[in-house]
């Protein structure tokens, strides 16, 4: 992969754990590409266009760097764009469709996403970032910290990842509830839940956690008027996509402890920025979206990933 006269020259964007190359067998592009590994993100466009027009494929994991129709038109070299995951709605594909440029996706399973739902509202309920803050610091207990057993858990989306988020809900005792614009009862009923308005979701939920797909629809769903409705002790999640939380709304209720707290996996721009207030609020658990990372997972993106291109360059030969 490091031979000078190779051809095909591929760009792996936002390595940020420095993990693509061990996760899975490139050997298969030995001799036909050359591989580069970027660990660092780049947000603005045009020094994003400088740096990938030497390459023939990129390679981008989920949304963490957008391939807008900008971006793909500058970029007259590329010849695939290799995403992981399922869908990708950050990449412009009508854009790389005019420019005969092949964009491929990767298997994908669910269960790091909701087994890191069950871990953001444990540490949210739980106070777990202030009491190992306070043990590190010398110190000991601060806080009571809240039950589950009991009280209601709010589910706005209850499709593969919603349903399984449910689950484990019940498993600890909590009457579930759940919304969304085409959920049914029966459909509601399956997943051991009780369909119920989207105002009484936000009104009744103990704990309320989002598993909805980013689209017009859901953009913004969760604002002012939604968290005005929630109990002054309750926990908002959403490990689904940052813009479907009004953040500035979000931000002003927690300021003002308008709810308990909450626990977020997502945001509005990624990486977060450095001043954002989610970073220094008390009441708020953020995790810098790793919903999905996970070994089993990133070796399924990496390794499916190696074998399109591989493919893609038989199809060339």
């Amino acid at each position: 992969m490091s031979l000078d006269s190779v051809a095909v020259e591929i760009a792996v964007l936002d390595d940020y754990q420095g993990v693509a190359l061990e996760m899975a067998d490139w050997s298969a592009l030995e001799g036909r590409a050359r591989v580069t590994v970027f660990r660092d993100h780049i947000a603005d466009e045009r020094a994003l266009v400088e740096r990938l027009r030497p390459f023939d494929v990129v390679c981008v994991m989920r949304e963490r760097t957008p391939l807008p129709r900008a971006v793909i038109e500058g970029l007259p070299r590329l010849k695939m764009i290799a995403s992981t995951g399922s869908r990708n709605s950050s990449i412009d594909a009508a854009a790389a469709g005019e420019r005969g440029i092949v964009v491929t996706s990767t298997g994908y399973f669910s269960e790091p996403t909701v087994e890191l739902t069950w871990t953001l509202i444990h540490a949210s309920i739980r106070n777990v970032v202030a009491e190992v803050g306070s043990v590190r610091a010398g110190g000991w207990q601060r806080s009571v910290g809240g039950d589950l057993a009991g009280r209601v858990l709010g589910v706005l989306g209850l499709g593969n990842i919603g349903s399984r988020v449910a689950a484990v809900g019940r498993a600890f005792g909590m009457k579930v509830i759940a919304w969304s614009e085409n959920l049914t009862r029966d459909r509601a009923e399956q997943a051991g839940a009780e369909l119920v308005s989207k105002e009484r979701l936000f009104r009744q939920s103990d704990v309320l956690t989002v598993h909805l797909i980013l689209s017009r629809r859901t953009r913004g769903l969760v604002g002012k008027d939604e968290l005005a409705l929630m109990k002054p002790d309750a926990r908002l999640i959403n490990t689904s996509r940052g813009p479907i939380v009004d953040e500035g709304a979000l931000v002003e209720c927690l300021t003002r402890r308008g709810i308990g707290g909450a626990a977020v996996d997502v945001f509005e721009v990624e990486p977060l920025p450095a001043g954002h207030p989610f970073r220094t609020l008390d009441n708020v658990v953020a995790t810098p979206h790793v919903g999905y990372v996970t070994q089993n997972l990133y070796r399924t993106f990496y390794g499916d990933t190696v074998a399109n291109i591989a493919k893609w360059l038989d199809s060339r030969s």
